[in-house]
């Protein structure tokens, strides 16, 4: 049986990590993902002038000082932003570092009072995510269904604002409207999650979970619901494992969580991920080598082509600049993949297989280099080298519009099971055996 102070607990700090979840994937789709770290550091000294001007901890009214620095922190760097050529990352460090000083050197005065150790203002550096109690959750969870409702009925808006501010401008959306209700949500978020976790630790939940969203996926809504998820779990299983083992402190807790989950979305997503791109980078580089292989095994043999010649491995090299071993391998992870044979004096040969796929290569390639020459108006002496360096990752859409089009200028053969002649000389300097 969980503890009702405990389950109290896990609500809160899971409900924080839902909204920070999704208000946290807009601002860092708008690359203002410091800007909940500077507010964060921006509310402290409002925590402090009102428990200085009331001359007790209340919370409601130390929510509303932190609200109130927090907004003055926001428009601090929109003004530096707008009247200066401060960029945004240096406005943000000055408010973030000023503000945050101000707030310690506040903090330093109420412990000094008699009445000061008694405030527990401390806590909101840190968070004390184990003081919370029912009213805390219910402050939480009513922002948590603002920012939800905010998100789905201005998810359009939202969704622009986040990616082309100037051409939602255009379309006459009121963009600073929007980009302050934006802000104002951040900035509700920010003060409500402070008791839970701190001035240092609230910045990490607001930019984690949307950061390891974004691995995940290309959508919004999609990233939005895994942001949110992410930001629960980061909550919840942060405060059960700080409840778990004694004396650790819940906020530092959450937050590493939150990093296990980034490092995790960073390395293994699908897509975006570590391991996937290096994956994706790697079989690119083999299709590359092996796509230049067959094309240069044709270009060689062309001239005979139904006779099958076959070729050395050094005109290979006298044709594409390549060392002698460099061309063995690539011979040989032809053969192994059926591609290319061997013939009995050691020269090799396109198999039918690899001469259907040379044909293949060499068209793609032909078709952009005419299209270099027709519409870029690239010299044909110097094409080879441009057309070498995007065919290979052209997809068959773009290969069709580009026969289409080369068809209607009368600059390509329409039906034709072999690609053209190449338009400049390929220099074939022996090496082709029958």
């Amino acid at each position: 049986m969980i503890p009702f102070n405990t389950m109290v607990v896990l609500c809160g700090t899971g409900l924080l990590g839902v909204v920070s979840g999704i208000i946290g994937s807009f601002a860092v789709l708008r690359r203002r993902a410091l800007m909940g770290d500077a507010l964060a550091h921006a509310a402290l000294p409002g925590i402090c002038l009102a428990f200085l001007i009331l001359g007790e901890r209340h919370l409601p009214a130390l929510l509303l000082g932190a609200l109130i620095t927090g907004t003055v922190g926001v428009l601090v760097v929109t003004t530096l932003r707008h009247a200066t050529r401060i960029k945004e990352d240096a406005a943000i460090g000055i408010v973030l570092s000023v503000f945050f000083g101000a707030g310690v050197v506040l903090l330093r005065v109420i412990q000094n009072m008699p009445s000061g150790n008694r405030a527990g203002l401390d806590h909101y550096i840190y968070g004390k995510a184990a003081g919370m109690v029912v009213q805390d959750v219910q402050w939480i969870g009513g922002v948590c269904l603002v920012v939800i409702l905010a998100a789905v009925l201005l998810y359009k808006e939202f969704t622009l604002l986040s990616f082309d501010t100037a051409f939602a401008a255009t379309l006459g959306w009121p963009t600073l409207r929007l980009d302050i209700v934006m802000m104002g949500l951040l900035v509700i978020v920010t003060v409500v999650g402070l008791p839970a976790v701190g001035v240092v630790m609230m910045a990490a939940m607001l930019i984690i979970p949307g950061a390891s969203a974004r691995f995940w996926t290309e959508r919004l809504h999609v990233m939005l619901i895994l942001a949110a998820v992410f930001g629960g779990l980061t909550g919840i299983v942060g405060t059960w494992l700080s409840a778990t083992f004694s004396r650790l402190p819940a906020g530092p807790v959450i937050v590493l969580v939150a990093a296990a989950i980034f490092v995790v979305s960073m390395t293994f997503a699908p897509r975006r991920g570590i391991l996937a791109r290096t994956l994706s980078h790697v079989n690119l580089r083999r299709r590359t080598a092996r796509q230049n292989l067959l094309r240069t095994m044709y270009e060689l043999v062309e001239r005979d082509l139904d006779a099958r010649p076959a070729v050395t491995p050094a005109a290979l090299t006298r044709l594409r600049a390549w060392t002698e071993p460099h061309a063995r391998r690539l011979l040989a992870a032809g053969a192994r993949v059926g591609l290319i044979e061997r013939t009995s004096d050691g020269h090799f040969r396109l198999t039918d297989r690899g001469l259907l796929e040379a044909v293949g290569v060499v068209r793609t390639h032909r078709l952009w280099e005419m299209f270099l020459i027709e519409q870029a108006h690239i010299a044909t002496d110097h094409v080879d080298r441009d057309a070498d360096s995007i065919e290979h990752v052209l997809g068959a859409d773009i290969i069709r519009d580009l026969e289409d089009r080369l068809v209607q200028l009368g600059r390509w053969p329409h039906g034709t099971a072999r690609p053209p002649r190449s338009p400049h000389e390929i220099a074939v300097d022996g090496g082709v055996t029958p």
